[in-house]
């Protein structure tokens, strides 16, 4: 863990990179630091995946945006960040507000061309069963 993921309505597929997005959260989460300057995140944890959600109904269905003028293409994006317990608030805020950052510089050329919507949370809490196996982390060590 960390894991972040992002859905996003399908309309925006063809309009932007998701990779890239999902290159640029990764680095946003792995140059975080800590009240002790050490990393928030171990590097071989951290994962961003993007699921596209071919079928999605937003707000009005388009109504409001084709009265405004608009095309009524509406978007969404939903980013989740699960992250295990132990941080304290303001490093909660600090890689909320450098993801949240991250996402609109990435959709800002979008923003002028259409509606969208975007949330960031962050869950923590206490797992019942966490089990991993990897071997990616050695390579980070």
């Amino acid at each position: 863990m960390p894991h972040l993921v992002i859905l996003y309505t399908g309309n925006l597929r063809a309009d932007t990179d998701m990779t890239a997005l999902c290159r640029s959260l990764a680095e946003v989460m792995r140059v975080q630091r800590d009240e002790n300057d050490k990393p928030v995140f171990p590097t071989g944890g951290t994962r961003v995946l993007a699921y596209p959600a071919t079928h999605y109904a937003v707000a009005d269905g388009g109504a409001a945006g084709r009265d405004a003028g608009g095309t009524g293409d509406y978007a969404f994006v939903y980013l989740n960040l699960r992250m295990g317990r132990g941080r304290c608030a303001a490093v909660h805020k600090r890689v909320g507000d450098a993801l949240l950052m991250a996402t609109k510089v990435h959709f800002q050329p979008l923003f002028s061309q259409r509606h969208i919507g975007v949330t960031l949370q962050i869950d923590e809490g206490l797992e019942v069963f966490d089990a991993k196996h990897s071997n990616l982390h050695p390579l980070f060590k």
